[in-house]
């Protein structure tokens, strides 16, 4: 989209022609095009000077992009592109770009780029036409009646914002506008990036300093955007272009190794591929197997990561099927017959990529301890990996909304479902948080910041839905992706059904309840930034205590008491002191001579010891139904525990008898309840009168100091019936705040 590109065959020594030759031979990128090698543009741009052709046929300029378009989509209607190159060609006429070549020759390279993808012919349109309105007379309206209103959507996504009207926030509010139309539109950035990509091609002749500008620009926003919209061909290819700038010496020696590498005799991947090939043709499953050479970016964090690099550390194999199902039978085939390193596992066809990759990740050994890794996939997985969202058309439009005039139907998943690919995912979140950024330098630092995360994690929500989130994410990101400005609200969360803090790291597949205050003025943290990781988060609670200077107090993070009323054990105390039984009954056991008084009135418990004196452990305080055991302990008291109490196992392993106990007819109870809850006002109240209108009798009550947000309350209860005992626990559960209610269970003694 840049008049300062040039041709490469007059590049300045930062991107060389050598290593290009170099990746002619051994880049993917050149294995894709070896039919149609890359366009000569001095070529190109003497027939562009002849003008455009007569209406009866096409002009010779864009007949490597026809050739390559066809490849994909053989009955394509090739005239929109022969109107759109000859509106382009004659606006542009006299248009020079620095290398010298008519400024032509950057669209029509620019389209042959998303041709050789696959990309539809409303795509390509509109690329021939990206730079009209931009540098040329041509208008928005021109566009949309000659062309159409999708066209014109796509040449206006991609149009620059004049400095003169924005100065030093063109850049940025120029990419905002982009990521705009993009959430209605993913062609858009398909443009952008095929457009960058050939200007990175041809950088040489500009300034040193301009060079590493655009370069740290493509490395921050465009490689990122062109990983998340999984177009891998364009990725691959600019991250080595960026190499070769930012890193120069580094890139030169990685060319050297690749070179040193190719000019060996042998190649222990090529003996592997082939080993393949005979144990998948005899065991019937048709497939292709390839040799994926690394790209120079690769090649340099294998070196980097494994120290001295062997054979196999300079490319993968890929195994091309046709049906999914064959993909598990090349993988169970291989790991049968050969060597495989069970650590390098992957499956990305069941639990897919955020960027639509779908593969299965391998690797197997060779007997001097060379790793193959290797990728399995179908040929349709193939293109949508290289190709990504390029490769799917529109996918927002609906098929039977699609012109029968244009082969953007063709481009449809197998299973003849639409993808999109924003919605839930990276595009949705961004979209939501631009539109918070306060100003243009804030927008572009938290850009190039969500961009870095370039992992994303998926965790489902009780409801089975799900929340797309960055890896690193924590439940103050995900309380902010599920409810927006309303998760200033929250108060904790649920992660795998335990009670976790909101800083807690989260997992791809946690299941994430998020718990919300039902006091209205609940309030985020001002820790809460510090947990953080998403700019949605970040912006939102930067909003809130922007506009309540005073507040960020109130529900603290972990760490600190949410209930204020209630800040240490005392205070609780003091809210609900322990109700003694009103009227304490004589157990059923009696207690031998010099026993402590009796305990109040429990259920009854029968021994196998006639006459023994029984009594029930307070370490887990059984109930009927209970399943117990007894032990005798010291005076020939009997203690009563739960089969699952963990102090049964101890005095087991210390040699002590068991004694048969049973259940008597007395129904009444004691039990020991330990209620967790979210600190907030008034809960203890709230709590003890649900026990009270249960008709239980609080015994004793203790109530831990707050950690981690968390409050854990003991109550030791009389009940006049066991069977009532769920009730009473369903009851606590139902008090807001109070998210789990367990009987008591002490850890075992230590041996």
């Amino acid at each position: 989209m840049s008049a300062e590109a040039t041709n490469p065959a007059t590049a300045g020594p930062v991107a060389p022609p050598a290593p290009q030759a170099l990746t002619a031979s051994v880049a993917p990128a050149a294995a894709r095009r070896k039919s149609r090698p890359r366009i000569d543009l001095r070529r190109l741009g003497r027939a562009a000077l002849l003008g455009p052709a007569g209406r009866d046929r096409l002009p010779d300029a864009i007949g490597h992009v026809v050739e390559a378009h066809r490849a994909h989509h053989p009955d394509a209607d090739l005239e929109p592109l022969r109107r759109a190159y000859v509106l382009a060609e004659s606006s542009h006429r006299g248009q020079m770009r620095k290398s010298g070549e008519p400024y032509i020759t950057h669209p029509l390279a620019v389209t042959l780029i998303l041709a050789e993808l696959g990309a539809e012919t409303t795509t390509l349109t509109a690329s021939l036409l990206h730079d009209t309105v931009e540098d040329t007379e041509v208008t928005l309206d021109q566009v949309r009646e000659q062309f159409g209103e999708e066209v014109r959507y796509l040449v206006d996504g991609v149009t620059k914002l004049e400095k003169v009207d924005y100065g030093a926030a063109a850049e940025p509010e120029t990419f905002r506008k982009m990521l705009v139309a993009t959430g209605n539109d993913v062609r858009v950035m398909s443009i952008k990036l095929a457009d960058r990509l050939h200007n990175m091609r041809t950088l040489g002749v500009m300034r040193p300093e301009k060079q590493a500008r655009i370069a740290k620009v493509t490395r921050d926003v465009l490689i990122p955007l062109a990983e998340r919209l999984g177009v891998q061909a364009l990725k691959t290819e600019l991250e080595d272009l960026v190499f070769a700038i930012l890193h120069p010496e580094e890139y030169e020696h990685t060319r050297e190794l690749i070179a040193e590498n190719a000019a060996r005799s042998g190649d222990p991947l090529a003996e592997v591929a082939e080993e393949m090939r005979g144990v998948l043709r005899e065991a019937g499953i048709p497939a292709e197997v390839l040799i994926r050479p690394r790209h120079f970016v690769s090649v340099h964090r294998v070196a980097r990561k494994r120290g001295q690099l062997r054979g196999t550390d300079f490319g993968r194999l890929l195994v091309l099927v046709n049906e999914d199902a064959d993909c598990y039978g090349v993988l169970g085939e291989l790991h049968t017959c050969m060597t495989p390193v069970v650590s390098e596992f992957k499956d990305f066809i069941a639990v897919p990529k955020f960027n639509l990759y779908q593969s299965l990740h391998t690797a197997v050994a060779r007997p001097d301890g060379q790793v193959v890794e290797v990728l399995i996939r179908t040929h349709q997985m193939h293109k949508v990996a290289e190709a990504g969202v390029v490769a799917l058309g529109n996918p927002y439009a609906p098929a039977s909304d699609t012109p029968a005039s244009d082969p953007a139907t063709s481009d449809v998943p197998a299973d003849g479902e639409r993808v999109d690919p924003t919605r839930p995912g990276w595009l949705s979140r961004l979209l939501d948080w631009q539109q918070a950024a306060p100003d243009p330098d804030t927008f572009w630092s938290t850009l190039r910041e969500d961009l870095a995360q370039d992992r994303e994690i998926t965790v489902f929500r009780p409801d089975g839905g799900t929340l797309g989130l960055p890896e690193g994410a924590t439940c103050v990101d995900a309380a902010y992706a599920q409810y927006g400005e309303d998760a200033h609200a929250c108060i904790g969360a649920r992660v795998n059904g335990r009670l976790a803090t909101l800083s807690t790291v989260l997992r791809d597949g946690d299941t994430v309840q998020l718990l919300m205050g039902q006091d209205p003025a609940s309030e985020p943290s001002r820790e809460w930034l510090e947990h953080a990781h998403t700019p949605a988060a970040r912006i939102a609670i930067q909003r809130w205590l922007a506009a309540h200077p005073g507040g960020g107090t109130g529900t603290a993070e972990p760490g600190t008491p949410a209930d204020p009323v209630h800040p240490a054990p005392a205070r609780y105390a003091e809210a609900a002191p322990a109700e003694p039984a009103a009227a304490p009954a004589a157990s059923s056991a009696r207690p031998p001579d010099g026993a402590p008084a009796p305990y109040p009135r429990r259920a009854d418990v029968l021994a196998d010891r006639p006459g023994t004196a029984v009594r029930l452990a307070g370490c887990c305080t059984p109930v009927p139904p209970d399943e117990i055991t007894g032990f005798a302990v010291r005076g020939g008291v009997v203690t009563v525990h739960r089969a699952e109490c963990a102090t049964v196992a101890h005095m087991k392993s210390k040699g002590r008898a068991e004694i048969g106990v049973r259940w008597g007819d007395t129904t009444a109870c004691r039990v020991t309840l330990v209620a967790e809850s979210f600190g907030r006002p008034h809960l203890l109240a709230d709590l003890t009168e649900a026990i009270a209108l249960q008709g239980a009798e609080i015994v004793s009550a203790t109530v831990e100091p707050p950690s981690q947000q968390r409050v854990r309350h003991t109550y030791t209860l009389q009940l006049p019936d066991a069977a009532h005992l769920p009730v009473l626990m369903r009851a606590m559960r139902d008090v807001p705040g109070v998210y789990d209610v367990s009987r008591a269970q002490h850890q075992a003694p230590a041996s």
